[in-house]
């Protein structure tokens, strides 16, 4: 390589990174990614005492870094360069095949045995009656379609933790299990499908003493076909079919009212517009909130059921929905008031902490429900 060619090399080496330079420095600041699902890093503020102390060079890494032009195509460049050469796990996300499975890494024992004692407590300081549901995620259903050798923490265990406590179990690995074989998780997403929320919805009406509820009842509606979840955005990896989203549970004769401000307001089973987004998901009952309330006006018998949720309730409510006259969903991450207060206080007789596995042993809010 002679002397002018690698000035040439150089210089054009240059002349790119001044152009990314200038083009970063022309274009808008972002606020939010939608591919990623997530805020993206502001410009920082300078003060002498963030420089000394390195805060400020680490805000400005991620400054730049969030904000770098086409962020969204280098991101799923990189997952197809890294495809190429033979990787299957991107970010903590296992390509298997057309499906995207997040891997769950071994958890802190000592929070896991907490997060279990706090459910116990809960039982003893309520005369109803509380259930312990725990929704195994898709790598231990879809553990076969791993690939060769992903280690993946064994969920199981937390299911024999719970079995040795005592705690009152929905069977949920069984029944999601027996249909491994159907599309109970979404490709691109960790949650499970309606399919899958309504194997789980069964499974839970028959250990409550309720009757399960036929397929035949629901009249299957395609809310989307252009659902890419959060495995898409964690992963980079871009170019799978989006998933299909469906909506089985009409909301005629239900009523929906949301805390989500603090104070009651009237909601939907649905949030449509969520459809419009990115994060399709939360248009089930609109996603996270401190507290929302179904009322099915069609089952008069009184009964009353407790969800201490994380965001599989959502698709799962309206299901349950169908043989409750209240279901109440409360998060912990929201709403601080002890569980088995509110359950007196509403006339609730059941209570399903439902979680699932990933969530619950990594959920430090658990700890509410032993007030």
């Amino acid at each position: 390589m002679t002397n002018a060619y690698s000035r040439f090399l150089s210089a054009l080496f240059c002349l790119f990174l001044g152009g990314l330079l200038v083009w970063h420095v022309l274009l808008p600041d972002r606020a939010r990614s939608d591919v990623e699902n997530r805020t993206l890093a502001q410009r920082p503020e300078f003060s002498w005492s963030a420089l000394v102390d390195g805060s400020y060079t680490e805000a400005v890494e991620a400054y730049f870094a969030d904000q770098f032009p086409l962020r969204d195509q280098w991101t799923g460049l990189k997952a197809r360069a890294e495809q190429a050469i033979g990787k299957t796990e991107f970010n903590g996300v296992y390509l298997c095949g057309d499906t995207l499975i997040s891997k769950v890494e071994a958890p802190d024992a000592a929070l896991v045995e907490k997060n279990l004692s706090y459910v116990q407590r809960l039982r003893e300081k309520t005369d109803a009656n509380v259930y312990l549901g725990l929704i195994p995620s898709a790598a231990e259903i879809w553990r076969e379609m791993l690939p060769v050798g992903a280690p993946s923490w064994d969920q199981t265990a937390l299911l024999a933790a719970a079995a040795e406590l005592g705690l009152p179990q929905a069977d949920l690995q069984s029944a999601l299990a027996a249909h491994a074989g159907e599309p109970i998780f979404y490709r691109t997403d960790h949650h499970w499908t309606s399919l899958g929320a309504f194997y789980g919805a069964n499974t839970l009406l028959e250990t409550l003493g309720k009757e399960p509820l036929s397929r035949e009842d629901f009249t299957l509606e395609i809310a989307s076909e252009d659902f890419n979840g959060t495995l898409y955005s964690q992963s980079g990896v871009h170019w799978l079919t989006p998933d299909t989203l469906e909506f089985w549970v009409e909301d005629t004769g239900l009523s929906l009212t949301s805390w989500r401000t603090g104070a009651p307001e009237a909601g939907s089973l649905y949030e449509r517009s969520y459809l419009k987004e990115k994060d399709k998901y939360s248009a089930f009952l609109g996603g996270n909130q401190p507290l929302c309330v179904i009322k099915n006006e069609a089952v008069t018998d009184g009964s009353k059921l407790l969800l201490v949720r994380d965001s599989y309730s959502d698709s799962l409510a309206p299901f349950l929905s169908q043989r409750f006259s209240e279901v109440h969903l409360l998060d912990l991450r929201y709403y601080r008031l002890p569980a088995a207060q509110y359950a007196v206080e509403n006339g609730i007789a059941d209570i399903v902490v439902l979680y699932s596995i990933p969530n619950f042993i990594t959920d430090k809010n658990l700890v509410f429900l032993a007030q």
